[in-house]
């Protein structure tokens, strides 16, 4: 279950991810006491999505109001991108932390899939800010850009 939640963290930025997880019997005692270190980083989990999402807004109002400017487009969205880039680092750290805390009570399998997952999971994290205005240019230049036939 803790593999589930971990690869959740990286569904969060909209990338999907294989779930190799198993549950685990309910009468495991070390699942037990894993489960509230589950659900308070499910919630801080929450809260990350919940603050790019606002920062995504953030960057379209900022796209529309910047109208065929692109470098102020850029420059506002930068600027947006730097007062959420914190949030996003603090949140790959706890998820180091989460995913540290549990790999005493992972299967060997899951331990190996972490380890080889957890650097490319913290990567899509901090570059969220990035990645999310990457793709609101990308959208908005598809979208100035008439079809041609």
């Amino acid at each position: 279950m803790t593999l589930r939640i971990a690869l959740a963290a990286a569904a969060v930025l909209a990338f999907s991810a294989p779930a190799f997880a198993q549950e685990a019997p309910a009468a495991d005692p070390a699942a037990a006491a894993a489960a509230p270190a589950e659900a308070a980083f499910e919630a801080r989990a929450q809260a990350f999505q919940q603050a790019m999402v606002t920062m995504q807004g953030e960057m379209q109002t900022a796209l529309t109001a910047a109208g065929a400017d692109q470098a102020r487009a850029t420059a506002d969205m930068d600027a947006i991108a730097v007062r959420y880039q914190p949030q996003a680092d603090a949140f790959a750290n706890e998820l180091d932390a989460f995913i540290t805390s549990q790999l005493p009570v992972m299967p060997p399998e899951e331990q190996a899939q972490m380890a080889q997952m957890g650097p490319m999971i913290r990567g899509q994290i901090t570059g969220a800010p990035a990645t999310i205005k990457a793709g609101l240019l990308q959208a908005a230049a598809g979208a100035a850009t008439p079809a041609t036939q």
